[in-house]
This record gives structure tokens, sequence and C-alpha cells, in this order.
């Protein structure tokens, strides 16, 4: 696809993934090594889709010390920006401030482990985000699998993050400051391997390159259905 500056900034909230680190319910499970592959692979979901975004990209890495493994992951011009400290509230709520000076004004955050995402989750979101203040795809977890907003961010400090509730935490908060929503379709993340289950049936027909390698990886280490 053709840049398209006036399009949204996809901010992309990630971590390098390694062995031993993240996805511990799914370590608990399947182990450490296929965890991390599967990490891999939902990270390069993730860019598979970034490199087709039409706006600008930014990656949000969790350490500095990542930022020249990430300058290298995408076939597109993008930023590398290592996430400030804090809880995660407090850094969307800094990288939000920053992204703004920089002139990006019309945001959609995103992490790495809702691979079920395609083009139509984005662009109907870019279209809610058009039509209002902000714009969510509610996660089947009570979270949230996208978060996009044209103003900056309530403070979102003492949200609880990584809870059942966050979802509607944040939805009263921006009422709270009378924005408008828009809601996409309920999606969902991989946690645990009930998640992989479900996905490796969604990912059957899915021609997307970085989704058929994730849905070998989950099809070669998950029982048969």
């Amino acid at each position: 696809m053709t840049q398209n500056k006036l399009s949204p900034t996809l901010v992309i909230f990630c971590k390098r993934p390694l062995i031993g680190q993240g996805k511990q319910r799914l370590a608990a499970t399947l182990g450490k090594p296929i965890a991390f592959e599967l990490a891999k692979r939902m990270l390069d979901c993730a860019i598979e889709d970034a490199n087709h975004w039409q706006g600008d990209v930014v990656l949000a890495v969790s350490s500095e010390a990542d930022s020249d493994w990430a300058d290298s992951l995408m076939q597109r011009d993008y930023k590398v920006i290592p996430q400030p400290k804090g809880n995660l509230g407090q850094r969307i709520n800094q990288l939000d401030t920053t992204l703004r000076t920089l002139g990006h004004h019309s945001l959609v955050f995103i992490g790495t482990d809702a691979p079920i995402l395609n083009d139509d989750d984005y662009q109907t979101i870019i279209q809610h985000l058009s039509q209002n203040d902000c714009a969510f795809s509610p996660a089947t977890d009570g979270g949230v699998t996208i978060m996009a907003n044209k103003k900056p961010w309530p403070n979102l400090t003492h949200l609880s993050w990584s809870t059942s509730t966050l979802g509607h935490e944040l939805s009263d908060l921006c009422k709270q400051h009378s924005w408008s929503q828009g809601l996409i379709r309920e999606t969902y993340d991989i946690d645990i391997e009930e998640d992989l289950l479900k996905l490796k049936s969604a990912l059957e027909n899915d021609t997307r390159p970085a989704r058929k390698k994730l849905l070998n990886v989950i099809t070669s280490n998950t029982p048969a259905t």
C-alpha cells in the first residue's frame, strides 16, 4: 500500500522475544522454547500488519538496549522509540505526549499478542476514529486489543492493567472526559494454550505469510481439534 501521511500512526508496543521471558502461562504448559517461538511468530504478525499500514509506524520497544535490534525488523520507513518507565498506563501517556510533540496526532495502539487482527479490523478502527475521539477493540478477557485516540489520553496510570476490568475502566474514564467512543468487533489476545486452539481454527484459511507460519507452529505443538 502507498503510505498515506493523513492516516493514523500505528504504535506497536513490543518486547524482544527471549527464551524464558514473557508468555509465562504458555511456557508453563508448552515449555519455554515453544513459548519463545510463538512470541517470535506473533511479533512477525504485528510487523506484517505494520508493513502494510498506510500511515506512519512507531515501534515502542520495551528497552533502549533493543533499539538496534528493532531497527532492522521492517521493510519500510518507521520510528523506533524506547518505552519510558512506569506501568503500562504511564508508558502510554508519556509516549502519547512524545508522539504529539513529533507531529503525530491520531494514534492506533496495539501489542504483539493479537494476531487475530486483520485489515478489516484496522480499517474499521480508522473509520470509527475519524468519527470519534477514541476507538477500541474490546478483548474477550476484558481488556482491549486496540486502543486509538485523537486527543491526548487522560491519565491512565491508575487503571487496572492486565485485568478483566481494564476495558470497562478505560471506557468509563473516557466517558468522564466526555469523549465520544467507537467500538469494533470483540477480539482476543494469546495468553494461554486454549487461546491458541481458538486461533488455530481462525487462521486455517488465512493467506497472510506470517499468519501461515504462526499456524504451522501452533499446529505442530498443540493437540488436533
